[in-house]
């Protein structure tokens, strides 16, 4: 029985995760260096890959600094709340799935 649906859902809220945590930094090191500081702003990385059985799965590769940018403290806290919406649907998909598992698990005991 393959959990493709599962284990792509969980996987892309993993990315999700790390998307927060990159734009938590931003935020954190923009505070620190005050009005007037310099600091690259980081822009998380992701890539969708397929395993060798051929599931799919969306993985965090890093984050790279954009050159020339500082930090802008509402473009994080936009990339905050669509980081957010995303894992919040990634995490629903991931119900609907579970749910799916389960009513396919009780049929078979039918």
């Amino acid at each position: 029985m393959s959990f493709d649906l599962l284990s792509a859902a969980a996987s892309a809220m993993d990315a999700q995760r790390a998307a927060l945590d990159v734009a938590a930094r931003n935020v954190a090191a923009a505070e620190a260096a005050g009005p007037n500081g310099d600091y690259a702003r980081l822009v998380p990385q992701f890539r969708v890959s397929q395993s060798q059985d051929g599931q799919t799965r969306v993985e965090f590769t890093g984050a790279r600094t954009e050159s020339g940018k500082n930090v802008d403290l509402l473009a994080e806290m936009i990339a905050v709340m669509n980081a957010s919406r995303a894992y919040e649907s990634d995490a629903s998909l991931f119900d609907v799935g579970k749910t799916l598992a389960e009513k396919t698990i009780e049929l078979g005991n039918v």
